[in-house]
Parts: structure tokens; C-alpha cells; sequence
């Protein structure tokens, strides 16, 4: 029995939608990683801290696995990959009515990576436990490539603890790599970036979520208070007048949302100034992504 402390990165993989943010906005206790019932949502790795006793585990946020000709998709898959390559530990989601084929891609995937990979079974709300027994048996097959495979319910509100405990088993001996008080590391003006976004995901379809971006111009921080001046960008004019809707309504709806989120993450009270541009093919060149911060 040992008493030293824990510490390491986490990735957390699957393909989109497989529920990674969902996961870790339940782990850390608070809104921090963008969620949308629309795939490829995430575009950037985010750090986000969870103690357990003292140890340190830090969740690496990634892009859902796919691959796409556009640019910005092999962006978020690079981001994927750079997570599994620099990680203690992977963390795969799978939901429990996907095939193997998803778990297939991502053991070739994960080839370069020297990482042990932990499988959890995801969307298990209202399946049978026939079900479960059955996809467990599926995965035996490949029960000397996984550490461990645990069913895990988000929406139930329980087993968080044993997960943690399983994930700790497998980190390194360390202290502390960041100050245990924090649970990100993420300057606040990138969460205001991605709760702006979610808002545009929740509030516009077809390929507008895929093709605009979120500038954060200024913060003017008062005391109980953050003015925060925001730019949706995207790639047509058309999109432009989407957005903005009859008499301002599309831009109102996205608006309201995102201040709620801001104000639920922030504790503050939150004015917000958001305006919309145009800047064409932003997305389609790697100088305009790397522009809206998007390095590869």
C-alpha cells in the first residue's frame, strides 16, 4: 500500500456525439466543454481538472474521430491524435449501440500511441441488461488490448467515483501538475469562446454551425459583472442574414442562450455585445484557420 500521490493527462476519445463532453462537464461538476446533440461540435482540445482525494487527473477533451476532406476536419482529427500521443492514459467512449467498428478504427489509430486505453460503454440509458451482457461479450475478443471496459451512465448521476478510482490505477506516481483549486486550464475568454458556440449549435442547422467561428474582441470585467464583445464569424453573406434572422430574431435567440451559459459559468452577471462578419473561406485555408487560432 502506498501513499504518493497521482497525477496525469487523460485523452478522451471516441467518434462524434459518443457523449466526451457530456462525461467530463459531469466529472469536473460544472459547465466547461461545449455539448450539442450535432456531431463534431468540439474543434480543440480542452484540459479539464478533476480531483479525486489528491490525486490530479487531467481529462484532455478531443475532437470525435472521423475523417472528412474539409480542412478544418483534419485539424480536429490532428487534435485527437496529438491528444492520444502525449497521454498517460486514453479514455475510449463507446455508446453502446455502435458497432466494433468504432473501436476498430480507433486501435489502428492509436498504433503511434504507447498510452493503455480504458473502454467505457456510453448512452446506456433505457437498454436492457441483456444488452449490456451482450456487447460485453463482443468486446472479449479484444480483452487483451483494453485495460478495463465499464458501462457508465451520465444521466443516472452515479459510478463517478469507481471510474475515477479505475483511471487513477493506471496514472503515473506525481504531484500535483497544476493548482488543485483550478478545473481548467483554459483562459476564460476560450469557455466564453465555446458557450457562444454551443448557443450557435443549438440555435441554427444545416451548415452553418460547421462553417462559422467565435471571436472574442474584448472583456471588460466589473465587479459582479463581465461586458463581453463577441464577432460570429462565418463564410457567406447568406449566412450573415441567417443569423441574424427577421428583425435581429436569430441573432437575439443565439444571444440569449449564450448570456444564460456565460452567467452559469461565470457566476456574474454578463452583458453581451454580438455582431456578426463575414469572412469568406475562412475555413477552407490553413492561413484562415490558423487566423481563428486553429494551428496545426
Amino acid at each position: 500500500m502506498t501513499n504518493e500521490t497521482k497525477s496525469g493527462f487523460i485523452a478522451v476519445v471516441g467518434r462524434p456525439n459518443s457523449g466526451k463532453s457530456t462525461l467530463l462537464n459531469f466529472l469536473v461538476g460544472e459547465k466547461l466543454a461545449m455539448v450539442s446533440k450535432k456531431a463534431q461540435a468540439t474543434r480543440k482540445r480542452m484540459n479539464i481538472i478533476v480531483m479525486h482525494g489528491d490525486d490530479q487527473l487531467i481529462f484532455v477533451d478531443t475532437p470525435g474521430i472521423h475523417k472528412k476532406e474539409r480542412l478544418i476536419n483534419e485539424f480536429m482529427l490532428e487534435e485527437a491524435l496529438k491528444a492520444m500521443g502525449d497521454a498517460d492514459l486514453i479514455l475510449f467512449l463507446a455508446p453502446i449501440t455502435d458497432k466494433l467498428d468504432e473501436y476498430e478504427k480507433f486501435l489502428a489509430l492509436k498504433e503511434s500511441s504507447k498510452a493503455k486505453h480504458i473502454v467505457l460503454l456510453t448512452k446506456m440509458d433505457h437498454v436492457p441488461q441483456g444488452k449490456i451482457l451482450e456487447k460485453l461479450g463482443e468486446y472479449q475478443k479484444y480483452q487483451d488490448r483494453f485495460e478495463a471496459i465499464i458501462p457508465f451512465s451520465v444521466n443516472k448521476k452515479v459510478g463517478k467515483a469507481p471510474l475515477l478510482s479505475e483511471v487513477v490505477k493506471h496514472l503515473p506516481v506525481s504531484p500535483a501538475l497544476y493548482d488543485t483549486d483550478i478545473t481548467t486550464t483554459e483562459f476564460v475568454r476560450d469557455i466564453y469562446k465555446e458557450l457562444i458556440r454551443e448557443s450557435i449549435f443549438e440555435n441554427l442547422s444545416d451548415e452553418i454551425p460547421y462553417e462559422s467561428d467565435v471571436t472574442i474582441e474584448k472583456i471588460d470585467e466589473e465587479e459582479g459583472m463581465d461586458r463581453v464583445y463577441a464577432t460570429i464569424i462565418v463564410e457567406k453573406e447568406t449566412q450573415k442574414g441567417i443569423i441574424v434572422g427577421n428583425k435581429g430574431e436569430g441573432i437575439k435567440r443565439v444571444g440569449k442562450l449564450a448570456r444564460q451559459q456565460l452567467e452559469l459559468f461565470s457566476r456574474k452577471r454578463i452583458y453581451l455585445d454580438l455582431h456578426v462578419a463575414v469572412k469568406k473561406g475562412w475555413s477552407k485555408s490553413r492561413g484562415g484557420l490558423e487566423d481563428m487560432g486553429y494551428v496545426f
